[in-house]
């Protein structure tokens, strides 16, 4: 797909309406993490380089089309200002008069952020009405938040038919890097899906076995797969039920010559606690009271040697429980070595989703991988194939 970018227009005297994600985790009304602040920084700077009245829209939690004081914005106006080395004015709503009339004091250069778009129902409801009301603060629509567009909402998805539509940076790095690693990939490519459960992922490992030369699959769904092809997992996290539905991804994945790759060994406990006393057994070794809590070494071996064969890794999920050492070691280990080849440019490593991101920031190397996305939801979903409204909608 082909979409605009903010350097073929001339942004000298436009308002820019952004939509960004400052969704952020908010603790006493302080923020604790401003991570999403900062990637609209990219988006932020280039605009008011170039002359525009910046005026930012976010959701922020889930109001449901009320006013909830909890649920303001406001709290983000001091650490924004902070980033941005400059002032940024705030409107109490996000459209109609008062938003009018704060957009109407802006300067070129200057920053305004509006208030929860959530607090209006139209906005999840993709209400052409309420985007027309959004619409009529800007001349152009920036979207800089791939995190919310897997939502067909009014400021991601019916605004962006109105105004002249354009992908931030933070958009625009975000698709890049996904098209490298799936899209249009240099090969062979290797995925790695960890987690708890195989049924909250079905759609994902099905698409990516039509997609991976190799597919390493770790974590609680792994024993999944290991009990579908007859090995004992005693008392350890797995849906037995979904046994004939993993067989099928199996011979799927057979079927387009995609390698996968289960566990060959385990580490195993019966207490998930810290230090807790930990076993490595090969399959089927382990006794009925046993938890497989975590991939074993030659498991983990096996893995560094596919992404030493690689060209570009796809990865999603941790191998293991790695929120609790001793059982964090294979997620650790293969997060450190991904690191390790990217930075040697060996390799191409995208990586996404919640747990994912915390493993590699446990590891220390979040900032290492060619892209880590924080997207979420909209990760997954692209992960599993799916057209995003909100990236659909910027297409030219």
């Amino acid at each position: 797909m082909t979409y605009r970018t903010l350097e073929q227009v001339d942004l000298r005297g436009k308002r820019a309406l952004v939509r960004v994600d400052f969704n952020v985790p908010v603790q006493d009304g302080v923020i604790s993490d401003d991570t999403r602040l900062r990637a609209a920084l990219p988006t932020i700077a280039a605009l008011r380089k170039g002359g525009a009245k910046v005026i930012l829209i976010s959701h922020f939690d889930r109001p449901k089309g009320k006013r909830v004081p909890s649920m303001s914005l406001k709290p983000v106006v001091e650490p924004l200002a902070k980033l941005i080395g400059a002032p940024v004015a705030f409107a109490d709503d996000c459209v109609g008069e008062v938003a009018e009339r704060a957009e109407g004091y802006l300067h070129p250069g200057d920053v305004l952020l509006l208030e929860n778009l959530r607090y209006h129902a139209g906005e999840e409801a993709n209400d052409p009405a309420f985007a027309q009301q959004l619409a009529a603060l800007g001349d152009i629509y920036v979207d800089d938040a791939f995190s919310a567009a897997h939502r067909a909402h009014a400021s991601t998805e019916a605004i962006a038919h109105i105004l002249p539509a354009y992908a931030g940076e933070s958009m625009r790095r975000e698709l890049t890097a996904l098209d490298k690693a799936l899209g249009h990939p240099e090969r062979p490519v290797l995925g790695i899906v960890g987690g708890s459960k195989v049924s909250t992922k079905l759609e994902l490992l099905g698409h990516l076995v039509t997609k991976l030369d190799r597919l390493a699959i770790g974590g609680g769904m792994a024993n999944t797969f290991l009990h579908a092809q007859g090995w004992e997992v005693g008392a350890s996290y797995c849906e037995k039920e979904l046994a004939d539905t993993a067989r099928e991804i199996m011979r799927e994945a057979g079927r387009n010559h995609c390698e996968l790759l289960l566990p060959i060994d385990i580490v195993v406990g019966e207490r998930l606690e810290p230090g807790a006393p930990a076993r490595v057994r090969g399959l089927g070794e382990l006794d009925e009271h046993e938890r497989i809590l975590d991939a074993g070494p030659q498991t983990v071996g096996r893995l560094i040697h596919a992404m030493d064969e690689s060209k570009t890794l796809i990865w999603n999920g941790p191998l293991g429980v790695f929120e609790i050492p001793p059982f964090d070691k294979a997620t650790l280990a293969v997060a450190r070595h991904a690191a390790e080849r990217a930075q040697a440019g060996k390799l191409v490593a995208v990586a996404g989703g919640g747990d994912t991101v915390a493993a590699l920031h446990a590891a220390g190397v979040a900032d290492q991988l060619t892209f880590v996305s924080t997207a979420g939801g909209a990760f997954l979903e692209w992960m599993e194939g799916k057209a995003l409204p909100g990236v659909q909608a910027l297409n030219k």
